[in-house]
């Protein structure tokens, strides 16, 4: 065996150890609706964890939901309109919480409920979209900001945007027939000084 093939055959072994070990420490948690359908999943390794929800509210987003709106029903492929998720691992976090509505009002009505709901949390950016459009966290140089910008600015939907790229609460509305369809989303990111 040449000197080559040994420290290859040692680094690959070295390789298959750490799969076992991480392998080893992972737990797999997934809880069922009534249906049978998967609603909460719990996924922890030694390297991170997932958590994936369907059960998210209004709450967790941290505006209330418009007077007289209904959570959208699935889609025919059966997805569904509510999502919590926070993913976690060395030095990085993201929390994205999401909910789908309709209402039989207008979009302007919904925007201007939630541009007053939103202040509470500082500017309101109102962006004018064709689809729904949230800010990806950029690595930055500390001097540069992190606020909020509409990346688009033609299209029939509103996107209302509130915060910094690592904490950002975003309403999006559509024209859906006589009414309307809206999203509410909270994002938030963080590296490995905060917590999520």
């Amino acid at each position: 065996m040449r000197k080559n093939d040994f420290w290859i055959c040692r680094l690959l072994a070295l390789l298959s150890m750490a799969a076992v070990l991480i392998a080893a420490g992972c737990s797999v948690n997934v809880k069922k609706e009534k249906s049978g359908e998967d609603k909460d999943v719990d996924i922890r390794t030694p390297l991170g964890g997932i958590h994936v929800s369907k059960g998210a509210n209004p709450e967790d987003v941290g505006v209330p939901v418009y007077p007289g709106a209904h959570l959208k029903e699935k889609d025919s492929d059966g997805s569904d309109k509510s999502a919590n998720v926070n993913i976690s691992g060395f030095g990085f976090g993201l929390k994205v919480v999401a909910l789908e509505y309709e209402s039989s009002d207008s979009p302007e009505k919904i925007v201007s409920y939630y541009k007053d709901q939103l202040k509470k949390y500082g500017n309101v950016l109102v962006c004018h979209t064709s689809h729904l459009n949230i800010d990806r966290h950029r690595p930055r140089h500390d001097h540069e900001s992190h606020e909020l910008t509409c990346e688009d600015s033609t299209g029939n939907n509103i996107e209302l945007k509130v915060g910094t790229d690592e904490n950002q609460h975003i309403v999006a509305v559509e024209p859906q027939g006589n009414g309307s369809s809206f999203s509410l989303v909270y994002l938030r990111t963080h590296g490995k000084d905060a917590d999520i």
